[in-house]
């Protein structure tokens, strides 16, 4: 801190106290009617993300867009996830929860789920034959889980009314 900095400070807070005088002299403000408010540094506005090259669908990627689930996903906690065909890229998808939204690539997995990455690797969709969940690959974590496609209910109602024998041989109760 410079030695001036106290001085600095009380010549503020002097020059306040002449203009509350001289505008309660004037009859336009009353001494107790003005507030001395410290303005907040702005934040600076957040930069647009640099644009990405979108590559062509690869024939692995568009037979993987075949089996994408389009449409609206209810998920846990009342949020919604959309699936959409992107626009202009075939064998891309756009997928938005709330203000987000990312492109979408999708992939195909050996276990056959089909794994939606995003194009710059901010997030990743996984579609399995009952649920989906879109993950934060960055930070590790969970958005949204839980989400059910109509297409995935019915799947969930199928297994429920079946279920599968045991491989040890135990009858279910």
């Amino acid at each position: 801190m410079s030695p001036t900095f106290p001085f600095r400070r009380a010549s503020h807070a002097f020059a306040l106290a002449a203009a509350a005088v001289a505008l309660t002299g004037a009859g336009l403000a009353h001494a107790s009617d003005i507030r001395v408010s410290k303005a907040k540094p702005r934040a600076a506005a957040p930069e647009a993300p640099a644009p990405v090259h979108i590559a062509d669908a690869s024939p692995e990627q568009m037979a993987a867009a075949d089996r994408v689930l389009t449409g609206r996903y209810e998920c846990e906690f009342g949020q919604r996830v959309s699936v959409d065909r992107h626009e202009v890229h075939p064998g891309y998808f756009q997928l938005r929860l709330g203000q987000q939204a990312w492109t979408m690539k999708p992939v195909l997995t050996h276990t056959g789920a089909v794994r939606l990455e995003d194009v710059r690797g901010g997030a990743l969709m996984i579609q399995i034959l009952t649920k989906s969940m879109l993950m934060d690959p960055r930070k590790g974590q969970r958005l949204v889980d839980g989400c059910v496609h109509d297409v995935q209910r019915v799947a969930e109602r199928e297994l429920a009314s079946r279920p599968r024998e045991s491989v040890l041989g135990i009858a279910p109760r």
